[in-house]
């Protein structure tokens, strides 16, 4: 695969292209942008050879959509009619069923692997990819049933050799789970953000008292609002079900406090301790 479109050269894409770059120094790697100055910023970090544009994705051997999750919904099918027989389109959203619902039907279905790599921060566009984005990170394939394992395997040889983990999942368990685990974490650090920010309008002392368990809390809300409302938007069952169970554990919490059982408190916390044993465990 020497010729390559990465559609969408910020974080995800340009980290992509680096580690491409890494890989296989005759790869040749066109980025298409709707914001020029991304652009013209990716050739300067060298993270693309040149300006490329959807008439001229037919050259590529592969394509790879890292754009916000509702522009990807918008292109991927487009792409898909302009793809030659023996390419491949990749992409790699947060959200995954209403994507592959959306090309179940098209003629080359077979064509496009539905792919989410867990890696990111909180920090956005091309200056901010890296080289060590995906490394020993878990990468999701779903519905890979749907994809011509010919063309699928090249591609997975690529993660591998990126060092990310291959897990497997249909579709619709993936934006059920990662509902729990991604979308969640980033609603509780925008709103605790929000919560603050309205308080410090009156106690200005707040921010300056913040710590590091502040900060590594709301890290998440400084990602870009125009990559996670869509995403919250695509995933909306999941994601309401998720913040129902989350509301219920902090009115129970409420309640313990107001009812001054904060012996239930401390056996609360004992418990949840728990996830240390498991994040440990993952990584």
């Amino acid at each position: 695969m020497k010729n390559i479109s990465i559609i969408g050269v910020g974080l995800i894409g340009g980290s992509f292209a680096l580690n491409l770059r890494a890989l296989y120094k005759d790869a040749f790697i066109q980025g298409i942008d709707q914001n020029d100055a991304h652009i013209a910023e990716a050739i300067d970090l060298g993270l693309i050879d040149k300006k490329g544009n959807l008439e001229s994705i037919g050259q590529s051997d592969l394509v790879v959509l890292a754009t916000p999750v509702n522009a990807a919904l918008k292109l991927l099918p487009n792409i898909l009619d302009r793809l030659s027989p023996k390419a491949l389109a990749v992409d790699m959203g947060s959200t995954k069923s209403t994507i592959c619902q959306a090309v179940d039907g098209h003629p080359k279905r077979a064509q496009f692997l539905a792919n989410h790599p867990i890696a990111g921060t909180e920090f956005s566009g091309p200056s901010a990819a890296h080289l060590s984005l995906f490394k020993n990170k878990t990468n999701i394939i779903c519905d890979i049933e749907k994809t011509n394992p010919e063309l699928s395997k090249p591609v997975l040889k690529i993660f591998e050799a990126m060092g990310m983990n291959i897990r497997y999942m249909n579709s619709k368990a993936h934006d059920k789970h990662i509902a729990y685990v991604s979308h969640l974490s980033h609603i509780s650090s925008f709103m605790l953000g929000k919560t603050v920010i309205e308080k410090e309008k009156n106690e200005r002392n707040i921010f300056d008292m913040a710590g590091s368990g502040f900060e590594s809390t709301v890290r998440l809300a400084k990602s870009s609002p125009e990559m996670w409302a869509p995403i919250f938007e695509q995933n909306k069952a999941n994601v309401i079900e998720t913040l129902e169970e989350y509301i219920q554990n902090l009115n129970h919490f409420k309640a313990l406090m107001e009812s001054d059982d904060f012996e239930a408190i401390r056996s609360e916390m004992e418990n949840t301790n728990y996830i240390k044993t498991i994040l440990k465990g993952i990584s």
